[in-house]
């Protein structure tokens, strides 16, 4: 295996980033009671397991290099998309989280059973197993398949292989725990290395006023006028909610360390890290690019690039070794989190629930294993398949399609938790046909037919109608539904609610509106 990137001091630097990751892995498994569940850590985790757990399943290497080609191309406004998550986590830490942990469930479609009923439970369980597979582990290892073949020159299937027999391992040896732990170490060795790029990358720039003065007055603003065809302000500010609901407050790959928290304290101060933790998004990740446009805009062709240009031209030998172990690292954490949510979902809301009510701890934690296994395996084999289709930017088309995914799981866990009057019938209407509508719309915007020459508004308010449409319908069928069965929504959890907590949450409101001020 050889790459242009990397000497023998890289190689060595690698090795030893692997050692500790696997020896935290195996320590962390040890912690584990022997015979206790994979799927929650026996909720045992605190605050700094939790946050970075949280913010290291959302950084995959995809988004580094993304946000440093968005930074480049248009400065820092995609931090709309860090910055402006605060307020769905603080969402999840006061609305959900309390309700999720007071119903003591394992997964979330266990949780929308309890408020539905059986049915929605099982429509859920299927929507968020598919879900997983392919936007959360398929496109991941695409991503960062793409990233290893680039470094190292090996095939795809390889690549990908490589990254699932690690995330695997960690899972199928300590579950949520292993997970948790490394994702600790994980992430602070990625903080480290991404603050020495940027530190280095200024230096040569020649400091921050030199900085400003050679990138576009406008890389420095946060909302830009809605002419602006890449980031309008009006569509972040109405379709973001959206995709902020369902991807920081009711998918089950991000939501999975808080219902393993140890108590509702611990989960409301880990989402608080997980904020703080997003400041850090657009000095770390999107930074690099502008730093890259001020050093390398005229010779840079390709604005993907601006990472691995930053790191070739600014780190000396031995460090190019570092960014790629912290590259891994992104991956082995989010395909980690990713895998473990799989598992838990299929094995407690399909197997337990349908097929073996009364199975043993033991046999939970086999079949928990066994589905890691097979789920990597459809994952590398989607992996693969998407890479065969040539001519379409893949990884562009399927972030696009994230805004399609979120509206139905949004309009039914805010229905849900926020009005009593919602029935079973209106919530398995907005996941089935309302997420086949959603799909539709989505292809005929991604790929439209040479017929429809429709001016379609921006993605993300084009998410945002969608929400507000298949609200409404939930509203009508609820309210003429002849089915008049009542379910309770499950009371949130009393003890815990902690002032240490609630007076972090309101010094991280008052950061982030200063921040959003500041840069407007």
């Amino acid at each position: 295996m050889e790459s242009h990137y990397m000497q023998g001091l890289d190689w060595l630097i690698l090795g030893i980033y692997f050692a500790i990751l696997i020896a935290i892995g195996v320590w962390a498994s040890t912690k584990r009671k022997k015979g206790g569940a994979l799927f929650l850590a026996e909720h045992s985790l605190r605050w700094h397991h939790i946050g970075f757990s949280m913010w290291g399943t959302n950084v995959g290497p995809s988004m580094l290099i993304a946000s440093a080609s968005a930074g480049f191309t248009t400065g820092i406004v995609s931090g709309n998309y860090a910055w402006y998550a605060f307020v769905f986590i603080a969402l999840l830490a006061f609305v959900f989280a309390p309700r999720y942990l007071g119903a003591k469930v394992h997964t979330l479609p266990e949780f929308m059973g309890l408020r539905f009923g059986q049915s929605t439970r099982n429509i859920l369980a299927w929507y968020t197993i598919v879900t997983i597979i392919i936007s959360w582990l398929a496109l991941t290892l695409f991503a960062g398949g793409i990233l290893i073949r680039q470094v190292f020159d090996i095939p795809m299937w390889l690549s990908a292989l490589v990254l699932l027999i690690i995330s695997a391992f960690f899972t199928m040896l300590g579950g949520l725990k292993a997970v948790a732990y490394t994702n600790v170490y994980q992430m602070i060795l990625l903080i480290v290395v991404s603050l020495i790029l940027v530190v280095v990358g200024l230096d040569k720039v020649g400091g921050i006023q030199a900085l400003v003065d050679k990138v576009p007055s406008d890389y420095w603003v946060m909302f830009k006028p809605n002419s602006d065809e890449a980031f309008p302000w009006l569509p972040i500010v109405l379709g973001y909610p959206v995709m902020g609901v369902w991807f920081w407050c009711t998918d089950q790959s991000m939501v999975q360390p808080v219902l393993a928290a140890k108590d509702l304290r611990e989960g409301q101060l880990g989402t608080n890290f997980t904020g703080w933790l997003k400041i850090l998004d657009v000095a770390l990740y999107i930074l690099p690019g502008i730093i890259c446009f001020a050093l390398f805009g005229d010779t840079l062709k390709n604005p993907d690039e601006a990472y691995l240009t930053m790191v070739e031209n600014l780190f000396p030998v031995g460090m190019v070794g570092l960014v790629f172990a912290v590259l891994t690292a992104c991956l082995v954490s989010t395909i980690g989190s990713a895998l473990n949510a799989l598992s838990t979902v299929f094995t407690m809301d399909i197997y337990v629930k349908k097929f073996n009510p009364n199975a043993s701890q033991r046999r939970i934690n086999i079949v928990g294993r066994t589905v890691t296994v097979v789920g990597a395996l459809l994952a590398i084999i989607l992996t693969v398949a998407i890479d065969a289709i040539k001519g379409l930017n893949l990884f562009n088309v399927f972030q696009s399609v994230l805004g399609f995914i979120a509206p139905p799981m949004a309009a039914v866990f805010v229905l849900g938790i926020f009005w009593k009057r919602a029935t079973t019938r209106a919530a398995n209407f907005a996941l089935t046909i309302g997420t086949a509508f959603c799909l539709i719309v989505g292809i005929l915007y991604l790929w439209p037919p040479e017929w429809l020459t429709f001016p379609w508004p921006h993605f993300m308010l084009l998410s945002f109608y969608l929400f507000v449409i298949l609200t409404v319908s939930m509203v009508v069928i609820s309210l003429t539904d002849s089915d008049k069965t009542q379910y309770e929504i499950p009371a949130p959890v009393r003890e815990g609610w902690s002032k240490l907590a609630i007076g972090l949450w309101i010094a991280l409101a008052v950061v982030m509106i200063s921040l959003y001020v500041y840069f407007n």
